[in-house]
């Protein structure tokens, strides 16, 4: 029987999982909810339901019978990442294939702490700071107080903490603290918001480490056990909710800039760390292994995205396996059906450099608040060297939702140099056209000023 794809998400990914399947010759199904009836994924989607809510498993799964899917391929955030979900995607009495990690994996490397505990047996360098959940504010300030002596000790001017939900992710349930006072009561606010939003109040307490790179290793493993890398990637540049703004690939460039360490050394250590780990829990899918770089090359593994992730496009825009352009979604679907590889780390090779734009309806001067309106012109360059990822239609206007994140695009721009693909990026942002207004009819303002800022600052440690 041929199978058929349930596609359980919004917006870009949706799209960009409907490109893959189509080029798999597979058939797939769409949802939607009433917010996301302008969506330009709604009026591709031949077979569509329209939902209530894309996080309600209960509909998701409904729909999946209704439809005579095989699979779900759940995107990122909503489900992606629940490992429940995920679980009773399989076992059910009416089976299907969850496109992503077993459950298993998934509910194992999503435990931040259980990374850091599987990392340091391993001999794995993880940030300083607890590694079991805490329940309680008393010992948890206790232990605060022992990372802020370890973080004067280590020279830090400005010592501070991060106090996370154990179960969260994408930079949800972080909050920062810098003195010891503070620490009950974030405590007890993050521990309620992680009871709310992950069902587990667990809370851990890590160094902050205030100068760093933020880098990403891109692995790909199947059910057969072949494992292989895509490179790596720099996030850095991110919003102060630790929300990404611009990444790169690779994680390093030493002809564009050079440091006080062997760039090359450090991303080889990386992807090999993170191979051993992906390797000992048995990874079966796509999965990010994320990464912090201090100014001395010290790399600490941070944590591990069991799902696509939203700048998987430039690993994918700057590799080549047998000299073919790679789509990682569709790798992701495929080796979710069961393929073998069909290539091993010979077979893929690298070239130039990526940047991914994401273009958003927000003010950036105002804490980069969330903006809804309406968006009535959106154009772009059609630059060979431009990939435009969007939901937002060009031939009519937009309402932003605001049940989500105002997102309105990626743009994915290459270069055979991170100079020329600067270049390209800083053409695309004086060429692009976003105009809209608010509900209350002031212009609509978007990051674009924010990124041609930012621009400038990619790979450099702050001062």
């Amino acid at each position: 029987m041929k199978d058929r794809l349930l596609i359980a998400n919004r917006g870009e990914i949706a799209l960009r999982i409907m490109e893959a399947c189509e080029d798999l010759g597979l058939d797939y199904v769409a949802v939607y909810t009433r917010a996301d009836e302008e969506s330009l994924h709604v009026r591709k989607a031949v077979k569509k339901y329209r939902i209530a809510d894309y996080r309600d498993p209960n509909e998701i799964l409904a729909v999946a019978d209704e439809a005579g899917c095989t699979a779900i391929h759940p995107g990122y955030g909503f489900l992606a990442e629940d490992f429940r979900f995920a679980r009773r995607v399989v076992k059910r009495s009416r089976p299907l294939i969850f496109v992503g990690p077993r459950w298993e994996v998934i509910r194992d490397l999503g435990s931040k702490l259980n990374v850091k505990r599987l990392a340091r047996e391993m001999g794995i360098p993880v940030i300083p700071g607890t590694t079991e959940p805490l329940y309680n504010e008393i010992e948890a300030e206790a232990r605060a107080e022992e990372l802020f002596e370890w973080l004067t000790e280590s020279g830090e001017k400005d010592p501070r903490l991060l106090i996370k939900a154990s179960a969260g992710g994408g930079g949800m349930g972080i909050e920062e603290v810098r003195e010891i006072g503070e620490v009950r009561p974030v405590f007890r606010r993050v521990r309620a918001y992680a009871k709310r939003l992950f069902g587990d109040e667990g809370v851990i307490i890590e160094a902050k480490l205030s100068r760093l790179q933020h880098l990403e290793v891109q692995l790909l493993g199947n059910k057969h056990g072949e494992l292989v890398h895509f490179g790596t990637r720099n996030c850095t540049i991110q919003s102060p909710g630790r929300q990404k703004r611009i990444e790169i690939a690779p994680g390093f460039d030493p002809e564009y800039l050079s440091y006080d360490f062997s760039a090359e050394a450090v991303l080889t250590e990386i992807i090999n760390h993170s191979l051993r780990l992906a390797e000992a829990v048995g990874y079966d899918s796509v999965g990010t292994w994320e990464w912090l770089v201090t100014p001395e090359g010290r790399a600490y593994l941070m944590e591990v995205n069991t799902r696509i992730q939203v700048e998987n496009e430039i690993s994918a825009r700057i590799a080549r396996i047998k000299g073919r352009e790679v789509n990682l979604i569709r790798e992701q679907i495929r080796v979710a059906l069961g393929d073998r590889l069909g290539y091993t780390q010979r077979d893929i090779t690298f070239t130039g450099t990526a940047i991914e734009l994401r273009l958003i309806a927000e003010d950036t001067r105002r804490n980069f608040k969330p903006l809804s309106g309406t968006i009535t012109r959106f154009e772009w360059p059609g630059y060979p060297w431009l990939t435009m990822r969007t939901h937002v239609p060009q031939d009519r206007s937009y309402t932003i939702p605001t049940e989500y994140d105002p997102n309105l695009a990626l743009a994915i721009i290459w270069g055979e140099t991170t100079p020329e693909a600067m270049k390209r990026a800083e053409i695309l942002l004086e060429e692009i056209i976003i105009e809209g207004h608010t509900a209350q009819q002031e212009p609509l303002i978007t990051n674009v000023p924010y990124l041609k800022e930012k621009l400038q600052e990619i790979f450099r440690f702050p001062s």
